[in-house]
């Protein structure tokens, strides 16, 4: 039987915020005793992307070493963290690959469309790094959970994105962009989801 992978938790443009999806998923799953590591959360006062991937990259990294089997980690980012993500893999493939069972990207946004306030102009984005976003498959299995009424990016550009990253599309309906804001705290089906890309292939 293999492992239990260890899930690493990518926020997007945002602070802590106590009820949001992520921060309650991984109570929970400190609750159930799953190894669980959580990005701190950046906001949208320091935007650089490159500081990100190196978050991400130095906690894999470090999962990477620790463990003696392939494969030990599943991502769970939501918004500009699935971004951040691309950018991550792109730049560290050899990590991704060796480290990285799968990711499940929740509601990525639109980054070349501008977004609306409070949400950074995309000239902002490209000064932070963000722009061009990464197109390129990724190296690892991955969801890709869509909102039917994002305020950050059509279904159809995030459809796009999926196809580009080599990514499953999963419709959640109209959710808006899965936050507190759109009337989300708690998001349950995260867990079955994970739990696809943990035993990929089996009943």
């Amino acid at each position: 039987m293999r492992a239990e992978p260890v899930i690493v938790i990518v926020p997007g443009l945002r602070e802590h915020v106590e009820e949001h999806w992520q921060t309650l998923l991984e109570a929970r799953l400190r609750s159930a005793r799953r190894a669980v590591v959580a990005l701190a959360p950046m906001g949208r006062d320091d935007l650089d992307c490159t500081a990100r991937v190196d978050a991400i990259e130095a906690v894999v990294a470090k999962l990477a070493a620790q463990t003696s089997h392939a494969a030990s980690a599943i991502i769970v980012a939501h918004s500009a963290g699935c971004i951040a993500v691309a950018h991550w893999a792109r730049r560290h493939a050899r990590t991704a690959c060796a480290a990285i069972r799968g990711a499940l990207l929740a509601v990525p946004p639109d980054f070349d469309t501008p977004m609306p306030a409070p949400y950074p102009d995309i000239a902002a984005l490209a000064a932070a790094g963000w722009l061009p976003v990464p197109r390129e498959p990724l190296p690892f299995d991955s969801i890709v959970a869509a909102s039917r009424d994002d305020p950050l990016a059509s279904q159809t550009r995030v459809s796009e994105l999926a196809r580009a990253w080599g990514s499953e599309c999963v419709d959640l309906g109209e959710v808006g962009h899965l936050n507190p804001a759109s009337g989300y705290g708690e998001w349950l089906a995260a867990e079955g989801l994970i739990e696809v890309l943990t035993r990929p292939g089996e009943p």
